[in-house]
C-alpha cells in the first residue's frame, strides 16, 4: 500500500458539497439502517486518506462540486485524515457507528479483509450487479471476502526502480537488462562517487517493497500467488536469494549509510538532488518526482537473474462504504459515480493514478513518464504480460509485521535472510 507519510491532520477538514438527490432502495435488496428523514439520508460523509500535497485534495473537492452540480439535494461532507490516523481509529469509529459513511481504504487481508471479518463494511456484491462497475477480475477479488464484494478496489500502482537518465548517459549504463548488468551500473555509480540505490526503510514499510520487487522479478507472478495462497513455504531458497541481495547491496555501501535510520523523505532527496542514481519506489512518486528533479527520469521494474523483471504491481486505496451508515443509498450512489468512466478519466488526468478498471486516456493529457506507466499498467491489467505481487496489500497484519520487522533486522544485520524468511514462513502458518 502507498503513501504512509504521516501528514498532519487538516483542522476542520472538510467540505460540504451540495450534491444528488438520491432516491430508491439500495440495489439488489441489500439493507442498511433507515434514517429518520429524506435529508439525514442525502447526507453522507466521505473520509479520504490526506494526501501530502494539500491541492491534491483541493482538485478532490472541486471534483465532487460537478457531482453536486450535476444532483442538487444531498450533501457530501469530504474529511481528510493520514493514514497512520486512519489506521488507529477508524476501526474503532466504525464499531461505535460514528465513522463516515463512505471512506478510502486499502484493498487485500491486512485492510478491508480485516474490516469485513470484523462485519463492517456494506456488501456491495448486489450494487456491482445493477450498475455493472467494470473493474478488472482480479482487482475485484481482492475486495471479496466470503463471496461478498465489499469495496471498489483502488488505483493501481506499480513498484519498480525509477532511474536518473541523465547520469546514466554521462557513464555510459544504459537500462539494465538483468540482475547482472544492475551489478555492474551500480559499481559504475559507486566509482563516480555517487549513491547508486536511495533505499530507505526507517518506517519498515519499504522494506516490504523491497522484498516484493526483488521477489516477483525472480519468481513471477505464478511464484508470488504460490507463496501468498499457501501453496508455497516462505522459508524457500528464492525468498532468501530476494532479500539476500539487499543485504549485500547494504554490506558493499551501495546503499545509504544505515538505511533502516533513513527516511522515505530523505531518500528522495538523496534522488532528486543527483547525488543518488536509483531510487525503488512506486508509480504513486511520479508527481513529486517530476516535480523535484531536473533531468530525465526513467522507470525500470527491478531485474532478474534471467532478464529485465517484472514491475510488482499493488492496490491503493479505494471507497467502502460502512455497515452502520444509515445513508447507504446515497454512499451506494457516490460509489457509483467513483467508479464512472469521466471519474476515471479525471483521476488519470488530475491526479495521476491509474483507476482499477479500463479507461480510454485519448486526448488526455500526460507526462512521457506517466504515459510509460499507463502503458505498462495496461498491458498487465488485460493479460498480455506478467507482473510481481505487492506483498502487503495481500498479506496480514502479522505477516507483514514480520516482512518489515525482518527486513529491518536484514539491512541492520541483526538477522540473516534464513531467519527471517523462517520468520515469514510461521507468520504465514499462524494466518491460516
Amino acid at each position: 500500500m502507498k503513501r504512509r507519510e504521516a501528514l498532519g491532520l487538516i483542522s476542520g477538514a472538510a467540505l460540504t458539497v451540495g450534491l444528488a438527490g438520491c432516491t430508491g432502495g439500495t440495489p439488489g435488496g441489500a439493507s442498511g439502517p433507515t434514517p429518520s428523514s429524506d435529508a439525514e439520508a442525502n447526507s453522507i460523509r466521505y473520509l479520504v486518506e490526506q494526501p501530502e500535497d494539500p491541492a491534491t485534495l483541493k482538485k478532490l473537492e472541486e471534483h465532487i462540486q460537478t457531482y453536486a452540480a450535476a444532483n442538487p439535494g444531498t450533501t457530501v461532507k469530504v474529511e481528510a485524515m493520514p493514514s497512520e490516523n486512519m489506521r488507529t481509529v477508524l476501526q474503532t469509529q466504525l464499531r461505535s457507528g460514528e465513522g463516515p459513511d463512505v471512506f478510502s481504504w486499502g484493498s487485500g487481508p491486512g485492510y478491508a479483509g480485516a474490516l469485513a471479518q470484523a462485519g463492517l463494511l456494506f456488501d456491495l456484491t448486489a450494487a456491482y450487479a445493477q450498475y455493472k462497475w467494470p473493474v478488472y477480475d482480479f482487482a475485484k477479488q481482492r475486495v471479496t471476502f466470503d463471496g461478498k464484494i465489499v469495496g471498489i478496489p483502488g488505483e493501481m500502482e506499480t513498484v519498480g526502480l525509477f532511474y536518473n537518465k541523465d547520469l546514466f548517459a554521462q557513464l555510459q549504463l544504459t537500462q539494465p537488462q538483468s540482475l547482472g548488468e544492475l551489478q555492474t551500473a551500480v559499481q559504475k555509480i559507486k566509482a563516480a562517487d555517487k549513491t547508486p540505490i536511495a533505499a530507505a526503510d526507517q518506517e519498515g514499510w519499504p522494506g516490504g517493497h523491497m522484498l516484493s520487487m526483488a521477489l516477483s522479478s525472480r519468481i513471477g507472478s505464478k511464484g508470488m500467488e504460490a507463496l501468498l495462497n499457501g501453496q508455497a513455504p516462505w522459508n524457500n531458497p528464492d525468498v532468501v536469494a530476494a532479500m539476500q541481495v539487499w543485504k549485500d547491496w547494504n554490506g558493499a555501501g551501495d546503499l545509504p549509510k544505515s538505511p533502516t535510520s533513513v527516511t522515505t523523505d530523505n531518500a528522495a532527496a538523496l534522488f532528486y538532488s543527483g547525488d543518488a542514481a536509483m531510487l525503488p519506489t512506486g508509480s504513486w512518486a511520479i508527481h513529486d518526482i517530476e516535480k523535484n528533479t531536473k533531468f530525465e527520469v526513467g522507470y525500470m521494474p527491478f531485474p532478474s537473474e534471467a532478464g529485465a523483471g517484472v514491475f510488482t504491481s499493488g492496490l491503493g486505496s479505494g471507497p467502502f462504504v460502512s455497515a452502520s451508515s444509515k445513508k447507504t443509498d446515497a454512499a451506494v450512489k457516490l460509489l457509483n459515480f467513483l467508479a464512472s468512466p469521466e471519474h476515471g478519466r479525471w483521476t488519470v488526468e488530475e491526479l495521476g493514478t491509474i483507476p482499477a478498471f479500463p479507461v480510454d486516456t485519448t486526448g488526455l493529457k500526460v507526462s512521457p513518464l506517466f504515459s510509460q506507466v499507463l502503458k505498462d499498467t495496461a498491458a498487465f491489467s488485460g493479460g498480455s504480460g506478467d507482473f510481481g505481487l505487492n506483498i502487503d496489500v495481500l498479506a496480514t497484519d502479522r505477516f507483514n509485521k514480520a516482512m518489515w520487522d525482518g527486513m529491518q533486522a536484514v539491512l541492520s544485520d541483526q538477522k540473516t535472510p534464513q531467519e527471517v524468511a523462517l520468520s515469514l514462513d510461521k507468520a504465514a502458518k499462524a494466518a491460516k
